[in-house]
């Protein structure tokens, strides 16, 4: 149902240990890097969890501005990323607070494991998210539709102020626990929100797990 806000408990998504590496900045033939990744996921992977919430709105062009259904933009990077869709389906993600808390912990202790649990944590919530966005996909596929690659605000010219917007349309803080403060920044840090374009007549090909950050 158009607007109506629903919200998904996920399962723990595969671990991308080379992605998690790249995030690091490290070089996935560093056995010692990849031992330590390991064992802080070990360490934490009972603590995080996978929350998505989401609604559809249908989208039109109102003069300059591009009519999201849930607010205005004038965003000509989002236009393009839109082209001949016509709604968004609107989410966002977080793998939780515990992770947070055991990067603080290891701040002054283990400042190599503090920075692998940061690259695990980014690491965890792209792959939540391309979990939800590869099932709608495979969901608007089915219904003869096609999406394009999520986009999140501050990428590109899409304000990061639409923060507000996302936030007070999904609320986020009862739906799955994260909050927005004054300077934009999300609580838990390990969180997403984005934007997916449907289109009603399927092309060439159907876009999955491309995502845009």
């Amino acid at each position: 149902m158009i607007g109506t806000v629903y919200t998904k408990i996920y399962s723990e998504p595969p671990l991308n240990i080379k992605e998690a590496l790249r995030y690091a900045g490290a070089k996935n033939d560093a056995p010692e890097v990849t031992a330590l990744l390991t064992e802080v996921f070990e360490e934490v992977k009972e603590k995080l969890c996978y929350k998505v919430c989401f609604a559809e709105f249908e989208i039109k062009h109102d003069g300059e501005f591009l009519d999201l259904g849930f607010c205005k933009t004038e965003s000509k990077n989002l236009k393009q990323n839109l082209i001949n869709c016509q709604s968004v389906v609107l989410f966002a993600a977080t793998v939780g607070l515990e992770l947070d808390r055991y990067v603080v912990r290891y701040e002054k202790t283990s400042p190599s494991k503090r920075l692998l649990l940061q690259a695990l944590g980014a690491e965890r919530v792209e792959s939540l998210c391309d979990c939800f966005n590869s099932e709608i996909t495979t969901e608007k596929c089915s219904q003869g539709k096609f999406t394009r690659p999520r986009f999140s605000p501050g990428y590109g010219d899409l304000p990061l102020e639409l923060q507000r917007e996302i936030f007070a349309v999904l609320n986020c803080p009862q739906r799955i626990g994260v909050s927005l403060n004054e300077s934009l920044f999300m609580t838990p840090s390990k969180s997403v929100t984005a934007i997916i374009g449907v289109g009603e007549k399927i092309q060439e090909f159907c876009y999955e797990n491309n995502g845009i950050h």
